[in-house]
């Protein structure tokens, strides 16, 4: 598949908006505590996958994650590997948190398990910048951050999942970026 940059920026209007993206009260967001047990189905957040396997999960989360129909991402894959290298093997903590890691890795139903194409990488790339310009983001280390939670956002929206995040910060921006998409949080 290629790329069709008019077709991205007419869809995404990256120099559009000028103004600033301020933070939504948490009333305007829906949380994991009001969501009905059943619904929509949701993509994890690699936020999830940590509180998961650090036992720091709250009940409304649990249900979710127990009733819902769960899909993943690939670019969440791709943070939970990063361990594999980032982490270092001389530690005495490093053996078991990677075997934990395999394990949910092992967990993911390959049949949802979904990669970004072409287009999505191109649109992703151009709502990171949007995102970081009008949410006040300092550049450096938020970029590449707020690319990945780009991809997850809008592989969600193509799917028809909500995201199910801890990242308020990004995910809200994101979410007042392309309404469209939706987006479930916890604490």
């Amino acid at each position: 598949m290629s790329f069709d940059l008019k077709r991205a920026e007419r869809a995404l209007k990256p120099q559009q908006a000028r103004r600033p993206l301020k933070p939504r009260a948490e009333s305007a967001l829906r949380w994991a505590e009001s969501e009905p047990k059943t619904g929509r189905p949701l993509l994890l957040d690699t936020t999830v996958y940590v509180d998961v396997l650090q036992g720091r999960t709250p009940a409304a989360l649990d249900d979710l994650l127990r009733y819902r129909t769960l899909f993943h991402s690939a670019v969440c894959l791709s943070e939970l590997t990063h361990a594999f290298g980032r982490l270092d093997p001389a530690h005495r903590g490093t053996k078991a948190a990677l075997a934990a890691i395999a394990g949910t890795i092992d967990d993911i139903p390959r049949h949802r398990l979904f990669a970004p194409d072409v287009d999505m990488w191109g649109k992703a790339g151009m709502l990171a910048g949007k995102a970081l310009r009008l949410g006040g983001t300092p550049s450096g280390q938020a970029g590449g951050r707020l690319l990945n939670d780009s991809l997850i956002y809008l592989q969600a929206r193509r799917v028809g999942a909500a995201i199910l995040t801890r990242n308020v910060r990004d995910f809200d921006l994101l979410e007042q970026l392309v309404p469209s998409g939706a987006v479930v949080f916890y604490r």
